[in-house]
């Protein structure tokens, strides 16, 4: 858990190292507004109109200039974090961006001033309802995301988009559960409350509208996350020329001896700004050497963690005993892509999928059916293109989804049954509003708040 947050707290607000700008930012918690005016005249020798720049000397504890740059002041509440803030933007060197910290500081005693925590300002800014929880979350997103697409997300995210969905559907499930209560309170009453008001039509409205929200969501979640691909198989068959191909620059070394690779080589590419995380791992089979063994050892390690294997073959071969043995080993619900290399020797490049198979004829030489897996890749992430309604998610918003989901579908059990059910219907309407209402902070414990913002840089 974070310190106490109404303390009045300050940050560098920019990246380590040199730049042309660096921001030192300070929030004045419950020291409040005299807090930020002695500040002001401390570090700026004057006092600022609101929301206007001001171009001032930044001055030490002896009157002299440590830099000059802007300075911003943010009364309470029309500001970042909901409180008063000031934020001296300067140089961006580390040794001037320490200077003028350390001197906030000194001024900052007499009121409590203290350094913040990584993620206090945004969570600051939650606790005083200027973000929610998923549009906090999105800030962080937005910094670290690695991709225009995974860029796009998150600001839609942070505009938003997620929190309305998932209010719309609060609002409609507490609509619901005022029309079920009052059928509990008034059984007496003649009329059908629940059939006259289209109740179960309702639910599988938001049934249905939770759908699609969850399938935005979890390609939200792929943009965020990616996935992890493990390129496996014999020696010799080219996994390393594969890694190559996908990745489009030599990283592996390739060469007709087998068990060349001995440790992991891993790679992120894109791919419809999607991250595939790809690991070249060490060719799998018996071997007395000490070094390869590990290796293989290594490669298994890689393949339980796995969220898709790329199970290599020479196409030239087709599937061996061995090839068998292996597939036998695979974790069992980690989805298994078998890749023939090596077209350019032989069969033309293809794909095949059956209901529980998948399989790519390629030539990582020549690069032909490369194309082919990528498209395989995106299907098995469940890839839509066009999605413009995408937003970036986390595992806890999957998971609370999820769980409303199938609470929903316990209520509609309920629905369909007796009236003496329709408290257990009831019920399952106020879990799947509670779950709900945790995605966007509603209804978050304390310790789930420490997770999340530890998380972030410091001065965010």
């Amino acid at each position: 858990m974070l310190s106490n947050d109404t303390d009045p707290i300050v940050a560098i607000a920019t990246a380590p190292g040199r730049g042309g700008i660096g921001v030192v930012r300070l929030s004045f918690g419950r020291a409040g507004e005299a807090a930020a005016h002695k500040a002001m005249f401390a570090l700026c020798g004057q006092s600022l109109a609101p929301r206007h720049a001001g171009y001032v000397p930044f001055i030490d504890g002896k009157g002299e200039a440590l830099d000059r740059g802007i300075a911003l002041y943010f009364p309470a509440p029309n500001s970042y974090t909901g409180e008063h803030v000031l934020e001296l933007q300067g140089h961006g060197g580390s040794i001037v961006l320490q200077l003028v910290l350390q001197r906030a500081i000194e001024v900052g005693r007499d009121f409590g001033l203290r350094l913040a925590e990584p993620g206090e300002f945004t969570r600051r800014a939650f606790l005083n309802d200027k973000l929610d929880l998923t549009q906090a979350e999105a800030v962080a997103d937005l910094i670290e995301a690695s991709t225009e697409a995974a860029a796009r997300s998150a600001g839609r995210s942070l505009e938003g988009a997620f929190s309305r969905e998932i209010h719309a559907l609060v609002e409609d499930v507490i609509n619901l559960r005022m029309l079920v209560e009052a059928t509990l309170d008034f059984p007496e009453e003649e009329i059908d409350f629940l059939e006259a008001a289209d109740a179960r039509g309702k639910l599988a409205r938001i049934r249905h509208r939770l759908d699609s929200v969850l399938a935005d969501a979890r390609q939200g979640a792929l943009l965020r996350e990616g996935l992890s691909v493990v390129l496996a198989g014999q020696p010799n068959v080219g996994k390393s020329s594969l890694l190559n191909a996908l990745a489009g620059a030599e990283l592996a070394i390739v060469t007709q001896i087998a068990g060349t690779t001995r440790d992991k080589v891993a790679q992120t590419i894109q791919v419809e700004g999607i991250p595939l995380h790809i690991i070249d791992t060490a060719g799998l089979r018996e071997t007395e050497d000490e070094v390869e063994r590990i290796g293989i050892e290594r490669t298994w390690g890689e393949i339980e963690r796995a969220d898709v294997v790329l199970h290599l073959l020479d196409a030239r071969i087709g599937v061996t005993e061995e090839d068998h043995n292996i597939d036998a080993r695979f974790p069992a619900g980690v989805p298994v892509v078998r890749v023939l290399n090596k077209t350019d020797l032989g069969a033309p490049a293809a794909s095949r999928e059956e209901e529980d198979a998948r399989e790519v004829n390629l030539s990582a030489k020549t690069g032909e059916g490369i194309g082919l897996l990528r498209e395989v890749l995106l299907k098995i992430a469940g890839w839509q293109a066009g999605a413009e309604s995408v937003y970036f998610a986390r595992e806890r918003h999957l998971i609370a989804l999820r769980e409303a989901r199938d609470h929903l579908a316990l209520s509609a059990e309920h629905a369909d049954q007796q009236s003496q059910v329709l408290d257990l219907f009831a019920e399952e309407l106020r879990l799947a509003q509670d779950n709900l209402n945790a995605i966007t902070g509603e209804f978050t414990s304390d310790d789930l708040l420490g997770v999340i913002f530890s998380r972030f840089c410091i001065g965010k």
